[in-house]
């Protein structure tokens, strides 16, 4: 039986996570190891051979075992989570090693490191179903698609869901200012913007402003208006990561960064107000955004003044060619409640919180919430395999959605009506 020591410099605070048990007397191994774990950001413990205490072998949530110690563990018991590592991922006496640990993934270094970095961040992390990721695109320029995303994320956060609100839309104003929190301490875009590769999702979550109970990461009041695409890439992936629901404001141009984006949205909402000029806007819009985004559908807005007298929401679906997510009447009050710092969709009895909480209600329902498209097995189940993009989602009935390996089909939802009569008001 072997001890167990933290690595080298290695200093526990009590809040993290267990880092993963490395056995192996291999040096260089142990060097390369080591350089993993702290680009993960995980704090290892370092065995020569079967640790002499049940709880240290156990309690690790990864374990990867160098080639040079294997055949010192053969009949111990049975765990998941077992990486085994040597020269040759080619060897049989290794591949036979690994059957005999029970290993999940075989590999060899420097070819598996991207994989087992990420495997790594993953088991300290704990992470689970991918986030369920919504992504909302205005029609036409007004429309108010950063009203209906700032009030889905309100609404999701009510109802004690972990909410992540991004701003994908440089040129929006800020959704902190939407939400009243723009003086929030908290990183916003310019500091996210040199990304790349993975983020970890905890410290990301947890150094954007809190509002509302939900996280938002928006833009700051300086000049830089610019998301990196491999920027967008790695925070869009860490959010996801985190799980629960991730609204993302879209702007109506898909330049590279919200081409990414798009890429890790489960279900786009297109909102279209109920007049013609802006259907027609609506369908250049279309034409970008269905190049990235397979499931794509309206939500209809009412404007003021033409309560019974804009085009009905089934037409604006059948002129779209999209299936019809619902349609929210116009709300009155709205910009007033703004206007004293009233988040949208605070107002449990306004057309726009009661389409939001229809909305994700029928998510609930679908079955699809927690774990969006996307979602995929444990790490290291296709033998070669690296890390590599979010698999696309699809399971849109729309133009343009077609059937993608793994995606996660969404019923058609059916019109969610919500109308009230009243004064003029408006969306930002």
């Amino acid at each position: 039986m072997a001890e167990t020591t933290p690595s080298k410099g290695s200093v526990r605070t009590g809040e993290e996570r267990g880092g993963p048990l490395i056995i192996t007397e291999d040096e260089r191994l142990l060097d390369d190891l080591l350089r993993l774990c702290a680009a993960a950001g995980a704090l290892p413990e370092v065995a020569h051979g079967l640790p002499a205490r049940r709880a240290d072998w156990e309690a690790p949530p990864l374990v990867i075992v160098g080639g040079d110690c294997a055949p010192r563990l053969l009949g111990c018991a049975r765990r998941a989570g077992v990486i085994l590592t040597g020269g040759d991922a080619d060897d049989p006496d290794l591949w036979r090693q690994a059957v005999a640990l029970g290993a999940e993934r075989v590999l060899a270094l420097p070819d598996g490191e991207r994989w087992l970095a990420d495997r790594i961040a993953d088991a300290v992390e704990g992470v689970g179903p991918p986030a369920l990721t919504v992504g909302v695109i205005g029609g036409c320029g007004g429309a108010g698609a950063s009203t209906l995303a700032g009030a889905l994320a309100v609404t999701a956060a009510r109802t004690g869901r972990r909410t992540l609100l991004v701003d994908g839309d440089p040129l929006g104003g800020g959704l902190d200012v939407l939400l009243g929190g723009e003086k929030e301490k908290g990183l916003r875009w310019p500091a996210f913007a040199e990304s790349r590769g993975r983020v970890a999702c905890g410290a990301l979550a947890e150094s954007l402003p809190r509002l509302h109970a939900l996280r938002v990461l928006s833009w700051d009041r300086g000049g830089d208006v610019i998301i990196p695409p491999p920027a967008m890439r790695a925070v869009m992936a860490a959010a996801r990561r985190r799980g629960g629901v991730v609204v993302v404001d879209l702007p109506r141009r898909v330049d590279e960064a919200a081409a990414e984006a798009l890429a890790q949205v489960d279900m786009g909402l297109l909102l279209i107000p109920t007049e013609l000029r802006a259907v027609a806007a609506a369908q250049r819009v279309v034409s970008g955004v269905q190049k990235v985004l397979g499931d794509l559908r309206v939500v209809a807005r009412g404007t003021p003044g033409r309560h019974g007298h804009g085009l009905p929401p089934d037409e604006i679906a059948r002129l779209m060619e999209l299936p019809l997510a619902g349609e929210v009447a116009w709300e009155a009050s709205l910009v007033a409640d703004l206007a004293r710092g009233v988040p949208p969709g605070a107002q449990v009895r306004g057309p726009l919180a009661r389409f939001c909480a229809g909305f994700w209600g029928r998510v609930a329902e679908s079955g699809s919430e927690g774990g969006g498209a996307g979602a995929a097995g444990p790490p290291g189940v296709r033998p070669g395999s690296g890390p590599g993009p979010e698999p696309e989602p699809g399971g849109g009935q729309g133009a343009g959605a077609g059937s993608r390996p793994g995606a996660v089909s969404w019923p058609v939802a059916e019109p969610m009506r919500s109308r009230a009569v009243g004064q003029d008001g408006g969306w930002s």
